[in-house]
């Protein structure tokens, strides 16, 4: 197959649309659904992602597409029992190392991971179906399917949910182009490799970055690598918990990702996990309802003759003092940036959010001034040399 019609582009008065090969076949086959040209778009870069996770790592990866950037992005390790909580798979017994990465992408930011394309480094097994089964997902990508798996997965959306099969050998031409307004970019693909290798350069007076940290920072960058920029990421035990996309300003990239990771460790304090919910309340509002409870606007769930629609009893306050108390305990977090920090205000805020190490490429006429503020706080810095724009 050379080529694929889509019902439209990413919207619907974008016609005609379609994807295909100017030479050879498509790598890919639609097992179930009709994909939808967005959903392409996350596919192809979803598995660019899990496809170099899965080689840095050795493990099974996922991530959890939405708008071409991921939500999240995990590698395969073991669910500890807060985990398995936070991630509503506490009922779901023993997961696969696959179907615990998914958990992972999925969980880390469940608000943004709404309707999510999902892409699997590894064949799908019946373990990682049955966890995406219950969860709102436009749409799946990975190298292969186990017959159950399968048939649990064109059961999902009265029988449309988008099921594509990518060839793993695949390998894309060196030179990518695109068109804007008529006129074609071309560029070589960035097939910048992330290693260990790329986190030797440390610059601060601690020297110190452990080999979960160089795993964590090569999640970081790698995420990134997929992400639109201006881009953050922040990375802890093997999963993406916050990132923070397409942002004009550094320093608001850091932020935004900074506030995904504090309600990512938000979401582990008791009084969440402890929330009395109405037993038929459904799982996106539960989310919904955590995410209004963790921020400043906590009245609008637990005002008298609101807070009865969710919970069967009102729940106390989580204070500010509460939250960052906290949030203190949050440590030996990585942080990856796709462009260098301007400033050292960006270290300030990721501190606040339990930074231990940072990657990102250097260059700053403020360098010195960045620098200083990691050894403020007795972070590891390295220069990578390398930026990571994606657009």
């Amino acid at each position: 197959m050379k080529e694929l019609e889509l019902k439209y582009g990413c919207n619907p008065n974008q016609k005609p649309s379609r994807i295909y090969m100017k030479d050879g076949e498509l790598p890919i086959e639609v097992l179930n659904g009709k994909p939808g040209y967005i959903n392409f778009l996350d596919a192809f870069n979803g598995w660019q992602l899990v496809k170099e996770l899965k080689k840095a790592t050795g493990l099974p990866a996922a991530t959890s597409f939405k708008h071409v950037s991921p939500a999240g992005a995990a590698v395969g390790l073991p669910l500890n029992e807060v985990e398995r909580r936070i991630y509503w798979v506490d009922d779901m017994g023993d997961l696969s190392p696959l179907a615990s990465a998914y958990a992972r992408a999925r969980g880390a930011d469940r608000m943004s991971s709404f309707g999510d394309f999902i892409a699997l480094s590894d064949v799908c097994d019946a373990s990682t179906a049955k966890l995406i089964k219950r969860e709102v997902s436009d749409g799946i990508i990975a190298p292969g399917y186990e017959p159950e798996a399968l048939e649990i997965l064109k059961a999902k959306k009265k029988g449309n949910y988008a099921v594509i099969q990518i060839d793993p050998a695949y390998v894309p031409d060196p030179v990518e182009t695109k068109d804007v307004y008529g006129i074609t970019f071309e560029q070589g693909r960035n097939e910048l490799v992330i290693d260990d290798a790329l986190f030797a350069k440390v610059v601060t007076e601690n020297q110190e970055i452990p080999e979960q940290a160089k795993t964590d920072l090569a999640i970081a960058m790698i995420t990134l690598k997929y992400t639109q920029s201006n881009s953050v990421c922040y990375v802890k035990g093997g999963q993406a918990i916050g990132i923070g996309a397409g942002q004009q300003s550094r320093i608001h990239c850091t932020r935004l990702a900074g506030t995904k990771a504090d309600n990512w460790f938000l979401r582990q304090h008791p009084k969440v996990l402890n929330l009395p919910f109405r037993e038929k309340i459904g799982r996106a509002d539960r989310d919904n309802t955590i995410d209004v409870y963790m921020s400043d606007d906590y009245m609008d769930v637990l005002a008298d003759g609101t807070w009865e629609n969710f919970f069967t009893e009102k729940p106390e306050v989580l204070s500010r003092e509460e939250k960052r108390a906290w949030l203190d305990q949050m440590t030996d977090v990585a942080l990856g940036s796709d462009a260098f920090f301007p400033f050292g205000d960006n270290v300030e805020r990721a501190h606040r959010s339990g930074v231990r190490y940072i990657a990102q490429p250097g260059g700053s006429i403020r360098d010195d001034n960045v620098i200083e503020t990691c050894n403020k706080y007795g972070i590891a810095m390295c220069f990578t040399g390398i930026r990571l724009f994606h657009h």
